[in-house]
């Protein structure tokens, strides 16, 4: 059997959000990893982070547990938090759950992006 395979990577997009990249399947045997990506960025008033989901191919409740987390974390930080490139399936777990009432959700990160200089 094969480890599920997550790949987390996060860069500075050039408008100045930090954009973390999650790619793979985000369950409770990765979830760890991208935990730790989340958990290695520091927030500061104002700031803002954008997940970019569109390469995620599988999200489990763990997934979203972690999501969750990192909303709370910018959230304590006075920063802001947005979510793009979410597939249907995603997209339909996120609003059966309530979170797209938390969350903005955004079609591609360039989106995410623009909206952030409005």
């Amino acid at each position: 059997m094969t480890e599920p395979l997550l790949t987390v990577s996060r860069h500075t997009h050039p408008a100045g959000p930090v954009v973390v990249t999650v790619s793979g399947e985000l369950d409770h045997h990765t979830a760890p990893r991208a935990t730790e990506v989340l958990d290695g960025l520091g927030f500061a008033p104002g700031a803002h982070l954008v997940i970019d989901l569109t390469g995620l191919t599988y999200c489990d409740s763990t997934g979203i547990t972690v999501l969750v987390g990192a909303y709370h974390r910018t959230r304590s930080a006075e920063a802001s938090l947005s979510l793009a490139g979410l597939g249907p399936d995603l997209l339909r777990v996120i609003e059966t759950v309530g979170l797209d009432q938390v969350f903005p959700l955004y079609p591609t990160t360039e989106d995410a992006v623009a909206a952030l200089r409005h």
